[in-house]
């Protein structure tokens, strides 16, 4: 097997799943993981402490230009980059994941997210930014939570949805 799809169980698809595995052929030569951004401020909030001693810093930023972090709930993974990556190799020992997570001042809470996330800010060939409409995801617990002023600079889509993402048990619009 050289390619897969990982999806999370709380998706509800308006398209057909052979568009979203068509994407794999806009990957580069580097690219190993298509993942859609974070479509909350979650990372500008676990990277607060390298945002405060880093100003100007993209970590964490909103779309277009920041590194937003990812959502797992969509994923498309190139088995066949991943293995014979030496450099994507050299990451999956614990101490060079901690060390950027030292570097970041990163502390996370979403697991396979996190460090999906995490990698992006000093690996980004690793990674192909799906459109949000592959992964529209529907929760708003930042906009409630101290995040007001910018949530929607992360939550708009304004492209046709092809996959929800009921993420914190969120409603599907159909429901």
């Amino acid at each position: 097997m050289k390619r897969i799809i990982s999806l999370d169980s709380d998706l509800f698809f308006q398209a057909d799943i052979k568009q979203l595995f068509a994407i794999f052929d806009n990957f580069k030569a580097t690219t190993i993981f298509g993942l859609a951004r974070e479509q909350q401020p979650v990372y500008r909030h676990i990277l607060h402490m390298y945002r405060d001693r880093h100003a100007g810093t993209k970590a964490g930023e909103p779309p277009p230009d920041g590194a937003t972090g990812f959502n797992s709930g969509v994923m498309l993974i190139d088995l066949q980059r991943m293995r014979d990556s030496k450099k994507y190799n050299k990451l999956l020992d614990n101490n060079a994941v901690m060390e950027i997570a030292r570097k970041y001042t990163f502390q996370g809470h979403l697991g396979d997210q996190d460090f999906y996330s995490l990698l992006n800010l000093d690996y980004p060939d690793f990674f192909h930014v799906l459109p949000c409409s592959w992964n529209r995801q529907l929760c708003t617990w930042w906009r409630d939570h101290g995040y007001a002023e910018v949530f929607n600079l992360y939550h708009n889509c304004s492209e046709t949805i092809h996959v929800y993402h009921g993420n914190c048990e969120t409603k599907m619009p159909n429901e």
